[in-house]
């Protein structure tokens, strides 16, 4: 590398953004700015609202006073004890032919699966103080890293768009349709762009308690739905058929679980070093499988009331998740107080949109260096802008096209994994092979070349053995009828094979 390129590489720390403590604001992790610029007034601003302002920036050990363990388990749990969680429940049985039993065993084995990645990454927060994408540079490289990092904008910004629009679809339902779906889309962003804007003190002090109602409403479900008498566990068949359906179904549930992996370490970057590794991993651990198991499984169990009754099968057809909902709570049961638990219902996708608009500006600091410009909170508010620019119009046209292509995007995790836990375990050996200080430096950081034909590698693995609407790939055509996805099962092992072969000669000739 040339001394020009040197100096004007994107990765070197700029005078705006010094990787040194003493220019953070110990009160809220702000980096300063000059008092009479747009940035350093909304720096002031956020000061005065007592907002988190740090960006990517590593965290100083000082400000690392997160100590609850609470806080972290009840993250991730707020987070997914939501209403998306059940529509993916849904699944196993209206989309993939399951009978209850076994889309039961499914969820539970692939969320206990998906959910391993989340919580390892987890404990990398407090030994680094840095966030999830920018830990990504350890293993990906300075420049490689933009690959994971576009994905993940892409993806934080579709999965909320998808979860806005079965929230606008349960708010639709409610007195007869009254409240227009781009109504509904408005009032979700808003809301989520609120308390996102404040950081992560002020996440985590939601999804601490916005699970409470969340828990009491599915409680009411699951009564409502014994006394309905529509619950069936349909018969357990064996055979290719339903092998392949299995496997389709738990590709479904492994993507949505795992899909915290690329923002893991964003919510335990504030807690002390000295941390138990062990204790954040069976946080995370357990606040993410509960909320998951019980939601997907609540889903699965309304499914079923699919099959006895054809109003319900109709009602699911029109409307969704939404209109599944509304034969559980409203019609011929709860009526009134049943149409104020969809509202509140409505609602939950807040928690659940929340850590992906927080997570949208760190992606997008690391992935250009002028990003970092930017404060974090407006990347909140452009996120929230193209979501409803998203949402609106998907709502009418092409919902399911936006939703089979973030089932898509659910793929590249398992590629992430692999080369990230190859890099750790192989060839750093653990915590002790890395320098933190090291993140902004691209001179010492991994070249990125292993990690780029291992994750081309790795997406071709996901080509031949995905099952989707649109595409079945040639290894999983022959799994049953209908095929079998195996689709991230073989990402992973392409990228695994194929990083664990490269890397030995990378680290050769370039020496990191």
């Amino acid at each position: 590398m040339n001394a020009d390129l040197e100096k004007n590489s994107i990765y070197e720390v700029s005078k705006e953004y010094p990787d040194d403590s003493s220019s953070a604001d110990k009160s809220n992790g702000s980096v300063e700015e000059a008092p009479t610029t747009i940035m350093g007034k909304f720096n002031k601003f956020m000061n005065s609202m007592n907002a988190e302002t740090r960006g990517i920036e590593r965290i100083p050990e000082e400000e690392q006073t997160d100590t609850s363990m609470w806080n972290t388990a009840s993250m991730f749990f707020g987070c997914n004890m939501v209403i998306a969680t059940v529509s993916i429940g849904c699944l196993g049985i209206t989309v993939f032919g399951l009978d209850f039993w076994s889309a039961f065993l499914t969820i539970v084995f692939f969320n206990f699966l998906g959910t391993l990645s989340v919580a390892f990454f987890s404990t990398f927060g407090p030994y680094f103080g840095l966030r999830q994408m920018v830990l990504t540079r350890f293993w990906f490289g300075a420049y490689t890293v933009k690959i994971p990092a576009f994905i993940n904008l892409v993806s934080c910004v579709g999965w909320t768009a998808v979860n806005t629009i079965v929230s606008a679809q349960l708010l639709h339902t409610v007195n007869n349709g009254s409240l227009p779906p781009w109504a509904g889309v408005l009032i979700i962003s808003l809301i989520t762009f609120v308390v996102t804007f404040f950081g992560y003190h002020v996440v985590h002090q939601f999804e601490k308690y916005s699970w409470i109602p969340n828990v009491t409403i599915f409680l009411i479900m699951a009564i409502r739905l014994g006394m309905s008498k529509q619950f069936t566990y349909g018969t357990m068949v064996g055979g290719r058929t339903t092998a392949g359906n299995v496997l389709s179904f738990g590709a479904t549930v492994y993507g949505f679980a795992t899909g915290w992996t690329a923002i893991a370490s964003d919510y335990t970057a504030y807690k002390p070093k000295s941390t138990s590794r062990l204790k954040i991993f069976f946080s995370v651990y357990g606040g993410l499988n509960f909320p998951l198991m019980v939601a997907m499984i609540l889903g699965a169990a309304m499914a079923t009331g699919t099959i006895k009754n054809t109003e319900w099968a109709q009602a699911y057809e029109d409307n969704s998740i939404g209109g599944l909902f509304y034969m559980v709570l409203v019609q011929d049961s709860l009526h009134g107080f049943g149409q104020f638990c969809l509202v509140l219902l409505a609602l939950s996708t807040v928690s659940n949109n929340t850590p992906n608009l927080y997570s949208l500006g760190l992606t997008a600091q690391t992935f250009w260096e002028k990003f970092r410009k930017i404060p974090r909170g407006v990347w909140t508010l452009i996120g929230t802008g193209v979501s409803i620019a998203i949402s609106i119009p998907a709502y009418y046209i092409f919902d399911s096209v936006i939703s089979n292509f973030m089932n898509l995007i659910g793929y590249w995790l398992a590629i992430y994994t692999a080369i990230s836990a190859s890099e750790h375990f192989f060839f750093k050996k653990g915590f002790k092979g890395y320098n933190p200080e090291d993140f902004d430096n691209a001179k010492k950081l991994p070249p990125g070349i292993a990690a780029g034909i291992a994750f081309a590698f790795g997406a071709a693995g996901t080509a031949v053995g995905m099952a989707q609407v649109w595409w079945t790939g040639p290894l999983a055509k022959p799994i049953g009828t209908y095929g079998g996805d195996i689709g991230f099962e073989l990402a992973f092992g392409f990228a695994f094979v194929v990083y664990n072969c490269l890397r030995p000669f990378e680290l050769k000739y370039f020496g990191r």
